[in-house]
């Protein structure tokens, strides 16, 4: 049996792809996690995994930690601006160990975006190609979850404050990006591949009408100008370096970087993307209670 590794296992995504993995039943023992704080992962040992020891900055633990693997699913990592070396040193370390394919989670058409998280994701896709390893391009959509995530002050504020414009974004949570991810991982593909992945799109007046209809309240999507967006997140007392972030890919939702007009992650999926309902659902959100 092949020997899959699967990197940033303790985070959200690398969870639900350890799950994912081990439901369509590849034997604990033919997975391994890498990280940097293998303490973390005791859980997933404890469901006999192996665990090993792996830190993108230091380079001296990477071989040992992918001696044997076959395929490796290299999730993006968290620290912008670092990304690249770090995913290089872990490219280098996987053809040194002989690594069969190399999957990377990477962005909606990374190659060409102008999504402002887009350069690190092109320069790992570029150091991927370069290398000589087969290689699988997951190019995930923005998570339906970052915004999901907040239906909670959205229903306290009755509004969803936002400069994208009528700009769309593709649909997908993280657990179906985490089944196409283990789908791909599983799959007996030649030569390289790229998906480009995300469901139906959907603006943010769609996501208030989603909250509105689960939640049994009220949520208005009010559309603002990038200035007016950055003044009020601001005055919210977020820092500067996070407002101008959030008010950057608003303005690349509304240039149309997040939207996506491929069926791809449906076929990994063997099914249609779940509604943005569907997904609100899954926030937990409850509709008030009546007296």
């Amino acid at each position: 049996m092949p020997t899959y590794a699967v990197t940033g296992a303790t985070g959200h995504l690398g969870r639900l792809v350890l799950d994912q993995l081990l439901e369509r039943g590849v034997a604990p023992a033919d997975v391994l996690v890498l990280a940097r704080t293998p303490e973390k992962a005791a859980d997933l040992a404890a469901r006999g995994v192996q665990v090993r020891e792996a830190d993108y900055d230091r380079p001296e633990t990477l071989g040992p930690a992918l001696a044997g693997v076959d395929k490796l699913l290299l999730i993006s990592g968290s620290e912008v601006g670092g990304r690249v070396q770090q995913h290089t040193n872990v490219v280098e370390a996987a053809r040194n160990a002989g690594v069969s394919r190399i999957l990377y989670t990477s962005m909606l058409r990374a190659s060409t975006s102008t999504l402002v998280l887009a350069p690190e994701h092109k320069g790992t896709e570029e150091v991927i190609a370069a290398s000589g390893l087969s290689y699988t391009f997951l190019r995930n959509p923005w998570y339906v979850e970052n915004y999901t995530d907040q239906v909670a002050t959205y229903l306290a504020q009755g509004t969803i404050l936002h400069a994208t414009g009528e700009g769309r974004i593709a649909l997908g949570t993280r657990p179906e990006l985490a089944e196409a991810a283990v789908v791909a991982l599983l799959e007996d593909v030649e030569g390289d591949v790229v998906y480009e992945l995300g469901g139906p799109s959907y603006s943010i007046a769609d996501l208030a009408a989603a909250i509105t209809e689960v939640a049994g309240r009220s949520v208005e999507a009010e559309a603002v100008s990038a200035e007016e967006l950055t003044a009020a997140l601001t005055a919210a007392g977020l820092d500067e370096g996070l407002v101008g972030f959030l008010v950057t890919v608003d303005r690349n939702i509304a240039d149309g970087d997040l939207d996506n007009d491929t069926d791809d992650l449906a076929r990994l999926l063997g099914r249609p993307v779940g509604s943005l309902a569907d997904a609100v659902r899954a926030a937990r959100v409850e509709a008030p209670q009546t007296v």
